[in-house]
């Protein structure tokens, strides 16, 4: 059976932080806002190896866009859903996808560009088949670069963020989660 993106949202849901998480989020008012990363597609990974929906997931990512560029902006809507989501067990990060460009270098090195949407945001993960986002409001399922690597369990290095370090580190990270799951060795640039 080939993973269509009713059955990932389906298989996402069954995991009860994503169903709560997805049902106060339009609460915040957030433009472009999408549900996004592990807490999706790994899932279905879980399902696929028989473990809770939840099991391994360290964060519960959320974009949206917001063309105030401001540290203060962001932070007054990371304290607004640290409010909303006080009462859940979850690391739940809020980020704005319009001011990633003014903090990534520090963070992990290296230049990134101005994005211009929350997709763009999901479009520049690391590893290929993990650019997935549900967009909150109209409940679209986002998935650039399809879902056959995910249902497959392939990681393969995201042409559009090619980082080869970064890349290993983070499927090395999933694989020791997941040890089915099988990483495609980039070629070399």
């Amino acid at each position: 059976m080939t993973l269509t993106g009713d059955e990932l949202v389906r298989i996402a849901m069954t995991n009860p932080l994503n169903a709560e998480i997805s049902r106060r989020l339009p609460a915040l008012g957030l433009s472009q806002c999408m549900l996004t990363a592990g807490c999706l597609f790994q899932a279905v990974w879980n399902c696929q190896s028989e473990q809770s929906p939840g099991w391994g997931v360290k964060d519960y990512d959320v974009f949206y866009f917001d063309d105030d560029l401001s540290w203060e902006a962001e932070n007054e809507v990371i304290q607004a859903a640290q409010r909303l989501f006080q009462d859940l067990e979850a690391n739940i990060e809020i980020k704005n996808q319009a001011r990633v460009h003014l903090w990534y270098n520090q963070r992990f090195g290296g230049a990134y560009p101005q994005l211009q949407s929350a997709k763009d945001g999901i479009d520049r993960y690391l590893i290929a088949g993990t650019c997935i986002g549900l967009n909150i409001v109209t409940g679209e399922l986002y998935a650039p670069n399809g879902l056959a690597d995910t249902q497959s369990g392939l990681l393969r290095i995201n042409p559009k963020n090619p980082k080869p370090a970064l890349f290993e580190q983070k499927a090395k990270s999933y694989q020791a989660r997941w040890p089915w799951l099988k990483i495609i060795e980039p070629h070399p640039l």
